[in-house]
């Protein structure tokens, strides 16, 4: 049984919806962390919904945070919760994202995923096992989950754009070109990289030049 996402959102400037940015956020996080950016983003898509979902779980942490799916190497969780947790996360997940679609009348390719760090995992995790494509993936400072069952369990291919920080201590770096290396080989064919020079575990001011414009060219505002 999937559990219902409460979330945050701003409606669009222009008060007609045409499409939606739906933010998933970093462990520990909610989704409120990540809806700020709307504030910058919403003035060059002026009919886009932003959505902001809190992940379903407290962290084992701090009863504050918020996880999609427990990680062993901060919690203590075994590898089988981990699993087990990202298989519910995606099936709650996959239901709060068709409500929206049906919610605000819109198609798949009217949506875009917009993830950072465990909210990236989700993001490149669920979107490609969907049965229709969204019109894009953004994928800050995360890692390409089960990459050797992508190929194998992919359903539908869609524009990714892949931003990591150089100086990132929490994900490191180097699952930028890991998870690029797993999507080409799953056939994905329009994957993009950004690397935010100097950039810890964060998002960078160009890292969301670069997403605001990979968002624009998806939504076919360009």
């Amino acid at each position: 049984m999937t559990r219902v996402l409460k979330s945050e959102s701003r409606m669009p400037d222009s008060g007609d919806v045409r499409g939606v940015v739906v933010f998933l956020h970093g462990y520990g996080a909610n989704g409120a962390d990540l809806l700020g950016l709307a504030d910058v983003l919403a003035p060059h898509m002026p009919d886009i919904l932003f959505l902001a979902p809190d992940a379903p779980e407290a962290t084992a942490m701090s009863p504050m945070g918020l996880q999609w799916f427990p990680i062993p190497w901060i919690d203590g969780s075994s590898e089988e919760d981990a699993a087990d947790g990202l298989r519910r996360a995606s099936d709650d997940l996959n239901a709060y994202l068709d409500g929206v679609l049906v919610d605000y009348d819109l198609l798949p390719e009217q949506m875009i995923l917009f993830g950072f760090s465990q909210g990236t995992m989700m993001s490149l995790h669920v979107a490609p096992r969907r049965e229709d494509p969204v019109a894009g993936v953004v994928a800050f400072s995360g890692r390409l989950l089960e990459p050797e069952l992508l190929g194998d369990e992919v359903q539908s291919k869609m524009p990714i754009l892949l931003v990591h920080g150089d100086a990132d201590d929490v994900v490191p770096p180097q699952s930028l070109p890991a998870a690029a290396e797993g999507l080409q080989e799953a056939g994905f064919t329009e994957v993009y990289a950004h690397i935010m020079k100097g950039t810890a575990h964060g998002i960078a001011p160009d890292g969301l030049q670069v997403a605001l414009a990979f968002m624009r060219k998806s939504f076919g505002l360009e």
